[in-house]
């Protein structure tokens, strides 16, 4: 069984741009502005569809409904849904002030708790992502700086530089500001509480909703500690490693070999820098594939490459 290759779903934001079609060569819908491609995806409302292969125009339900054991390992109910959701992100202007719900309420706001990470692939200067409240923060200050618009001196500020990761647990406020392209590999979950959005409008030329009761609960709430900013110089290539699923990168130099053995886990490929050959068949800069449980994979850097695995997602 190869790998599964999947067609991106592409998502109009009012703060996305272009950049999908500039720097990864997607065609993305004309004068529309995207914000998100999501790459590999198992919801009611998006579900991913194979390209190419043993299942080509299948989707990933229809393909774990059908090869629940090959594909996620023989412990998997074939109805259970994928646990990880993959998209890229156009970040042309700042993204809302946000928060996921911790597990702990989510279910009690009718949500569902989202852990992400977010992977610097390409940063402008001066781009940073807003990540946690500073310290002594509570909810009751919180609201009173929405209230004056001064909320964003209460997060924590880190310049991103591209190679840059960070994992944002569910509970965190953050926003991401211009100038980012992200990979963003999270909980299979779309669960966003907005709390400010800086005054802007949204594409129907109105408002858009805000969630501040929810959000205020979720900071509550929230035990998490102050996510860190990885930088891409730091040693050690585990970027994430929780209850979710563990993230690590691997960096090859022209003709080196990553080799994955297959009958260990299901696992998550993506290259953001480079291309990696395997056989007659390549996985290019960008793009995001589902390596199953039962195959061994065995892939060439064709140059210089840079990529991330996510794994560990699959526990019964």
């Amino acid at each position: 069984m190869s790998f599964l290759r999947f067609e991106p779903i592409f998502q109009e934001r009012v703060w996305g741009g272009r950049a999908l079609a500039d720097w990864l060569g997607r065609a993305l819908p004309a004068g529309r502005p995207i914000g998100e491609s999501w790459e590999i995806v198992d919801r009611p409302e998006a579900n991913s569809v194979v390209r190419g292969g043993e299942f080509d125009g299948k989707t990933l339900r229809e393909v774990i409904e059908a090869a629940a054991g090959r594909v996620m390992g023989p412990e998997w109910e074939r109805t259970r849904v994928f646990p990880i959701l993959v998209k890229w992100l156009d970040c042309r202007e700042r993204l809302s002030l946000q928060v996921h719900p911790p597990a702990s309420i989510a279910l009690s706001l009718g949500g569902e708790p989202k852990t992400e990470n977010w992977f610097v692939a390409r940063a402008e200067p001066g781009a940073a992502v807003l990540a946690g409240l500073v310290d002594g923060v509570d909810a009751d200050q919180f609201r009173a700086a929405l209230a004056d618009h001064t909320a964003e001196k209460l997060l924590r500020r880190h310049e991103t530089r591209a190679g840059d990761s960070i994992l944002i647990p569910s509970g965190v406020m953050h926003a991401i500001d211009a100038g980012n392209v992200i990979l963003e590999i999270q909980q299979n979950s779309d669960t966003t509480y907005r709390v400010y959005d800086w005054g802007r409008l949204g594409l129907d030329g109105k408002p858009r909703q805000m969630h501040v009761e929810q959000s205020l609960a979720c900071l509550t709430a929230n035990r998490a500690p102050a996510p860190r900013l990885l930088r891409a110089d730091e040693p050690g290539d585990v970027l994430a490693d929780g209850a979710e699923f563990r993230l690590r990168r691997v960096r090859l130099a022209r003709g080196a070999r990553l080799e994955l053995a297959g009958g260990e886990q299901p696992r998550l490929l993506s290259v953001v820098e480079g291309r990696l050959a395997a056989g007659d068949d390549a996985v290019g800069r960008g793009e995001n594939v589902l390596l199953p449980f039962a195959t061994a994979f065995a892939f060439t850097a064709a140059e210089d490459t840079v990529a991330l695995i996510t794994e560990n997602f699959a526990r019964t």
